[in-house]
């Protein structure tokens, strides 16, 4: 698998957890003190970064910071907008399609010279 494929992959587990800690606790412990939604988070959000910290260096080898950082944005918008239905119940706008619209183009711009060969 190359570094790409590997860093994809990672990304796309880590923020299964980031997406969990971040904002799983406004339906699943809503009712509970904010100092349990941190702690719980937090405990969540560690998992988070045993999968993230190694896709970035990973990922550094083949990509510059901003490329991962693009990449980054991309595969959250593709996790957050299923959460977003399935678990917290919310519907899903034209607004999620422009801003995925938005995030191609910054991805074409960022990995232009890797798509343009130059």
């Amino acid at each position: 698998m190359n570094n790409y494929t590997t860093t994809l992959i990672l990304l796309c587990f880590s923020n299964v957890f980031m997406t969990l800690a971040w904002y799983g606790h406004l339906k699943s412990l809503n009712q509970r003190s904010w100092l349990i939604a941190v702690f719980v988070s937090w405990g969540i959000a560690f998992f988070e970064y045993l999968l993230q910290v190694p896709a970035n260096r990973i990922g550094h080898q083949v990509m510059t910071v901003g490329q991962l950082k693009i990449m980054q944005e991309v595969v959250t918008l593709t996790v957050f907008a299923p959460f977003s239905v399935l678990y917290m119940r919310e519907k899903l706008s034209m607004d999620y399609f422009w801003a995925g619209l938005c995030l191609m183009g910054a991805v074409f711009f960022i990995f232009r010279s890797k798509i343009m060969g130059a």
